[in-house]
């Protein structure tokens, strides 16, 4: 899902696809073999990282309406399952415009009430599976409701000055690592990764390496 042009489907999932996100400078550098401004860019100022020190940050930047966000969420999920001690590992929802928000508002929302493992995956199913419309907050909370969770208590929670703060956090984070589309990552505050089907997760490991190097 591209942030100027929803409709165009440039980020296939098949395993030879490449998405270069219109970034058409020169390779600069190498790293273990990569070409810096096709497989993934350097920031020119450092993004904010909430990462411990000796930690490397590892960010996906995803929309639950993104089908190649689905499509990419079962190899992530075990990626993330296998990942070292040295590697935090989170998930932030973009916020393109406004209507993003009942969404990004929902993933907090879940996270915030430890209903992430049970139902991440269960949204992306709703959506993409189901077609339901989960687009406001009517929507949202009465699928919600369906699978078990508090009505009331979900609710007071998603309406919360705590929840739209992350909502404002994760928007200032996607600008500030220049996110285009989803799903991408953002690494240690210093990459950015256009998403390129498994091929992401081979370039998000060399980037962690060289992330530890300091």
């Amino acid at each position: 899902m591209q942030r100027r042009d929803f409709s165009r489907a440039v980020l296939g999932l098949s395993a030879t696809t490449a998405l270069g996100l219109g970034l058409t400078a020169p390779a600069q550098a190498q790293i273990a073999g990569l070409r810096e401004g096709s497989d993934y860019r350097r920031l020119g100022k450092p993004a904010p990282v909430d990462a411990p020190a000796g930690q490397v940050e590892v960010i996906e930047f995803f929309a639950y309406t993104c089908i190649h966000c689905y499509n990419f969420e079962p190899a992530f999920t075990e990626w993330m399952k296998k990942a070292p001690a040295h590697v935090a590992v989170r998930r932030s929802p973009v916020g393109f415009n406004a209507s993003f928000e009942p969404l990004q508002k929902l993933y907090f929302t879940l996270e915030a009430m430890g209903q992430l493992d049970t139902l991440h995956e269960r949204v992306f199913k709703a959506i993409h599976n189901d077609r339901q419309r989960l687009n406001n907050a009517d929507a949202i909370t009465a699928w919600v409701a369906a699978q078990g969770v508090d009505k009331a208590q979900f609710t007071q929670v998603f309406n919360s000055f705590a929840i739209a703060g992350k909502v404002r956090r994760a928007n200032q984070l996607q600008d500030a690592y220049e996110v285009e589309a989803t799903p991408s990552l953002g690494i240690a505050g210093r990459y950015y990764v256009p998403g390129q089907a498994a091929r992401t997760l081979t370039i998000a490991n060399a980037l962690i390496q060289e992330a530890r190097k300091g």
